[in-house]
C-alpha cells in the first residue's frame, strides 16, 4: 500500500525500461482507491458506501475489437476465426509502443494478484491502468498476492481507457477515432487494452489467456460457476453471462466456490478468480439476497443510477444499459469456500436462456447429450452484456463462452467428456428462458421455479422420477418435478397453440442441426446421433 514517487522508471518488460511514470500507486486498500476515485470527480458513493461510477461509452464487452497476435507459436493452435481474430506481430509491435508513450509521465495505478487458486496453476498477474476505480476492480475480481513493485510476474495488463487512435490495429479502417482495442500476446503473456473502460474486458481477457495456457497443460477451463454443499458435493453451472451463472450458483443453503470462471485438473476444481462481477439489472432482494447483501460498502457499481434525489441504487432503471454490473471480493458471500476449490463435480447444469420458448425447464442428459449440448452452447445473448444487443437475441455460443475460448471447441469438449466419464457426473440441460412462445409472447420462467429444481436434483428428487423423451430433441424430461407445472413439462404444454410450438419446436432442431455441421467430421457418431431432429 504505498505511492510511488514521481519520475520512476518502469521494467514492465523485466528486461529495459519502457516509460517512465510520473506518478505510481500501488496495492492501495479499496478505502484508498474509493477517496481518489471520488476526490477525482471519476463516481459518487451510493447511501450503503459502494462507488458508482460510469463506463462511458462502452458499458459492455467489444468482442468485433478483440484480436489475438498470430506468431509462430499461436498460427497452428489458436481456432482461428471472426472471433479469435489475428494481428501480425509488427503491428501489435507498433500498436504497443503507440500505448508506452501515451503512458509516459502519466499517474498510474499498479496491482499485483493472483489467477487462479491452485497452488498448482496460479498465474502471477500484472495489471497497470490509468483508473483508480479499476484498480478497484482487480482488487475485488482476482485473489491478493504479497509482492514487491519490482518482483517478477507472469501476465501483463495495460489498460489505458482514454488512449484511442485512428485505425484499428488490426489495419483497417474505422469509423472515427473512438473505437477500442483489445490485444492479446499468448506469447509474450502480454494483454492492451484501449478505447474502453469497461472493466469487464479485463476480466475477459484475462480468463480468454489462461484457456489458451491451460488446457495445454492438462487442466480444462470453463465458463462456468460452481458451488458445493456442506457435504462437499459441488456442481458446476455452464451458461453465458445473463444466463443465470451467478444467481443460481450464490445460494444461502450451498457455499460458493465462484461465479464465473474455473479449472478442472486431476484433484478436483478450483477458481480462477477471487471475486463476483454480478449483473444487477432488476435485482430483487427477495429473491437474490446473497448478491442484494454482497452489494454495499467497498463495492464497485457500473452504469447505474440513482432513484431521484437519493442515493439509493434504482435496480429498475436500464436508461444508460441493461447490463449493470456489481463488481465485489467473494469474502462479501457468506458461507463461500475459503480457499476457491472443490472436488470434482457430481452435477453439471448447462443453463441456456431459450428465446424460442421451446426448450423444458429441465432435461436429463447422457454424456453424448451433455456434449453435443457443450459444443452447441445454444442460449440467448440477453441485452446489454455485448454492445449493439438491445434485446435477447438467440445464439450458438461453443463451450458456452465462444468469445473466450481461443482453442478448437473441440479440445473443451474431449476434455470435458472425458471428467464427466470418469467422475460419472450427472448432467442436466436447465432453460431459463422463456415458456408459453418466444420472447414477447411467453413469459420468462420465474426464478423460484428455476430454483426448486435444483433444490430436487441436489435432494435426489429426481433419481427416481418417471421420464419421457422428448420427440424432437431427444433429452429426457421429467414427467413431474416438485414446484413446476406438469403442463411445462409437457411438448407445448404451456402454449396456446400447438401447432406454432410444433413450428417453433421445428425452427430451433433446424437450427442446432445447422449449427452443429461444422463439427460433423470432428466428433464420434454418437455425440453427432445426440442432436434434435426435425419433424417439419
Amino acid at each position: 500500500m504505498l505511492s510511488k514517487d514521481m519520475g520512476m522508471s518502469f521494467d514492465f518488460d523485466q528486461q529495459e525500461p519502457w516509460f517512465h511514470a510520473a506518478h505510481v500507486h500501488y496495492q492501495l486498500s479499496p478505502e484508498e482507491l474509493i477517496h481518489q476515485s471520488l476526490q477525482r470527480g471519476m463516481g459518487e458513493l451510493d447511501e450503503r458506501g459502494a462507488l458508482v461510477v460510469s463506463t462511458g461509452t462502452y458499458t459492455g464487452r467489444c468482442p468485433q475489437h478483440r484480436y489475438i497476435v498470430r506468431d509462430a507459436f499461436t498460427a497452428a493452435q489458436v481456432d482461428w476465426n471472426t472471433i479469435n481474430q489475428p494481428m501480425d506481430e509488427d503491428v501489435f509491435e507498433v500498436f504497443l509502443q503507440e500505448v508506452l508513450a501515451y503512458l509516459e509521465g502519466r499517474e498510474l495505478w499498479v496491482r499485483d494478484a493472483w489467477i487462479g487458486a491452485s497452488q498448482q496453476w496460479r498465474q502471477r498477474l500484472r495489471v497497470v491502468s490509468e483508473l483508480p476505480w479499476a484498480d478497484l476492480f482487480v482488487h475485488h475480481l482476482f485473489l491478493p498476492r504479497s509482492s514487491d513493485l519490482h518482483d517478477a510476474y507472469d501476465w501483463l495488463v495495460l489498460h489505458v481507457p482514454h488512449f484511442t487512435r485512428p485505425a484499428c490495429p488490426a489495419g483497417r479502417p474505422t469509423d472515427h477515432a473512438q473505437q477500442p482495442c483489445i490485444a492479446l500476446h499468448f506469447t509474450r503473456k502480454l494483454i492492451l487494452i484501449s478505447g474502453t473502460a469497461y472493466t469487464g474486458e479485463i476480466k475477459k481477457a484475462v480468463f480468454t489467456a489462461m484457456n489458451y495456457a491451460l488446457p495445454q497443460q492438462g487442466v480444462l477451463t470453463m465458463h462456468c460457476s460452481a458451488n458445493m454443499d456442506e457435504q462437499g458435493q459441488s456442481a458446476l453451472f455452464f451458461g453465458l453471462s445473463g444466463t443465470g451463472k451467478t444467481t443460481l450458483s450464490c445460494t444461502a443453503d450451498r457455499r460458493l466456490i465462484g461465479d464465473d470462471e474455473h479449472g478442472w485438473d486431476e484433484t478436483g476444481i478450483f477458481n480462477l478468480e477471487g471475486g463476483c462481477y454480478a449483473k444487477c439489472i432488476h435485482l430483487n432482494p427477495d429473491t437474490e439476497p446473497v448478491i442484494a447483501a454482497a452489494i454495499g460498502e467497498g463495492t464497485l457499481v457500473e452504469n447505474m443510477r440513482f432513484y431521484p434525489g437519493t442515493k439509493r441504487l434504482n435496480f429498475e432503471d436500464q436508461s444508460i444499459t441493461e447490463n449493470i454490473r456489481a463488481a465485489f471480493p467473494l469474502t462479501r458471500v457468506p458461507h463461500h469456500v475459503e480457499d476457491h476449490c472443490g472436488p470434482a463435480p457430481r452435477w453439471i447444469f448447462f443453463l441456456t436462456c431459450d428465446a424460442h420458448g421451446v426448450l423444458p425447464p429441465v432435461a436429463r442428459l447422457t454424456v453424448p447429450q451433455a456434449i453435443y449440448q457443450f459444443l452447441s452452447g445454444y442460449t440467448a445473448k440477453v441485452a446489454g452484456t455485448e454492445t449493439g444487443v438491445l434485446s435477447p437475441k438467440a445464439t450458438f455460443s461453443t463451450c458456452f463462452g465462444a468469445p473466450f475460448m481461443p482453442l478448437h471447441p473441440t479440445v473443451y469438449a474431449r476434455m470435458l467428456q472425458e471428467k464427466i466419464q470418469h467422475h460419472s457426473v450427472s448432467c442436466w440441460l436447465i432453460n431459463t428462458g422463456w415458456m408459453g412462445g418466444p420472447y414477447g409472447v411467453g413469459q420468462r420462467i420465474p426464478l423460484p421455479i428455476t430454483r426448486g429444481i435444483l433444490s430436487a436434483i441436489f435432494a435426489g428428487k429426481l433419481n427416481d422420477a418417471c421420464f419421457e423423451a422428448h420427440p424432437v430433441f431427444g433429452f429426457m424430461v421429467p414427467r413431474h418435478c416438485p414446484g413446476v407445472p406438469d403442463s411445462w413439462l409437457q411438448p407445448g404444454g404451456s402454449w396456446d397453440d400447438p401447432l406454432a410450438y410444433a413450428q417453433a419446436s421445428a425452427q430451433l432442431a433446424r437450427a442446432f442441426q445447422q449449427n452443429f455441421q461444422r463439427f460433423a467430421n470432428q466428433v464420434p457418431e454418437k455425440i453427432l446421433q445426440a442432436g434434435p431432429i426435425s419433424r417439419f
